[in-house]
């Protein structure tokens, strides 16, 4: 992030797809940099034509320029300066639908994982995902290039309490799922996943909190047959939405 001038912030977005999936994003774009000399490539004279089509100013300059804006990142050539991610009120993730899923994480810090669970997100559909401010990776743009650019197209909520949240998500009628083992838990594959719900997933150490563990209507895990015993919180997040997904086809059938 660079600020260009007294109440104007920029991000540089990185990565062709990361870039691709910007321009058909929400945000507002000023200007996309392209390096010298890979203007004709075909992917990257797509990308000219989407920006030029959007009305964004397109400057060709040298590599050096970009590695020395966006640092030591695979930038494949391009680089979007744009506004700060366009995250949205909580109140725009709670909108309550019969099939409704929204995914809930509590102070996952790894920006990899933050962004394969958005990627996953995005494709099943889930109305939102709700983030805490503090303690958890921001969407920044290494979480933007590592989703391929998915979460472009994601409503994303940050909120100060989480409880809180999923206090609200529960008065609006969505059920609570806790990704969590543990003694109270069922396995994600036979236990009860009614809609709307709201699908809590833990940080990378620690897991779920205590204060949303009680909040949970159905605590569920995954079944492990091999000597490890756990999955990482991008995984384990993006199998049980699926499963989600999957009981809700069957029973569209």
């Amino acid at each position: 992030m660079r600020r260009l001038q007294p109440g104007r912030v920029s991000e540089f977005l990185y990565g062709r797809n990361a870039v691709a999936e910007a321009l058909r994003g929400r945000r507002r774009h000023r200007r996309m940099l392209v390096a010298a000399g890979l203007e004709s490539q075909s992917r990257i004279a797509t990308l000219i034509d989407q920006a030029r089509a959007r009305g964004v100013p397109v400057q060709v300059v040298s590599r050096a320029e970009l590695d020395r804006i966006v640092g030591p990142v695979n930038h494949q050539g391009v680089v979007l300066e744009t506004s700060p991610y366009p995250y949205v009120p909580l109140d725009d993730v709670c909108v309550t639908d019969p099939t409704s899923i929204v995914l809930v994480l509590d102070h996952v810090q790894d920006p990899q994982n933050i962004a394969t669970l958005l990627r996953t997100a995005e494709a099943v559909g889930v109305q939102g995902v709700i983030l805490p401010e503090r303690r958890a990776a921001p969407i920044s743009p290494a979480v933007v290039n590592a989703s391929a650019g998915a979460v472009e197209h994601v409503r994303v909520a940050l909120v100060t309490n989480l409880g809180r949240a999923v206090d609200d998500l529960r008065e609006r009628g969505f059920w609570i799922i806790a990704l969590e083992a543990g003694a109270q838990a069922q396995s994600l594959f036979a236990a009860p996943l009614p809609l709307p719900l709201a699908l809590l997933v833990g940080s990378e150490g620690r897991g779920l909190s205590p204060v949303l563990l009680q909040r949970a209507d159905v605590r569920v895990m995954i079944p492990m047959f091999g000597r490890v015993t756990s999955l990482n919180a991008a995984v384990a997040g993006s199998i049980a939405l699926y499963e989600v997904v999957r009981r809700l086809l069957s029973e569209a059938e």
